[in-house]
């Protein structure tokens, strides 16, 4: 990751990344498994990066703003109530806050992203 006083580049190149998974709860399928490389965290809730998820399916409730571009895989996001939509590289997704539903990961996932809480 380059950084200046003024911008970041989104490579993930000598970043850890953070593991995680969905809440044992919200597990719809599978056995999902998350990896997060921060690229930012700034004060006042903004957040940027990296993430990928492996195959299985879970519920999301979302209270933060999150814009997001598709790097590579298939998901599936669908809003309670709503028609399911299918995710590939180079799709693009805005979540706001309220946002109820499911994610689906079809075919490993990686997508960045800039999350506002």
């Amino acid at each position: 990751m380059m950084t200046t006083a003024n911008f970041i580049t989104l490579s993930i190149d000598g970043v850890e990344p953070e593991f995680g998974a969905p809440e044992p709860g919200r597990i719809i399928s599978g056995d999902p498994h998350f990896r997060t490389w921060n690229l930012e965290k700034r004060e006042g809730g903004l957040y940027s990066g990296i993430w990928e998820a492996t195959p299985g399916k879970w519920r999301i409730v979302y209270e933060e703003w999150e814009y997001f571009s598709l790097l590579a895989g298939h998901s599936i996001v669908t809003e309670e109530g709503g028609e399911p939509v299918h995710l590939k590289a180079g799709d693009r997704m805005i979540l706001r806050p309220g946002f109820k539903g499911t994610w689906e990961v079809v075919e490993t996932t990686r997508k960045d992203y800039v999350i506002k809480v």
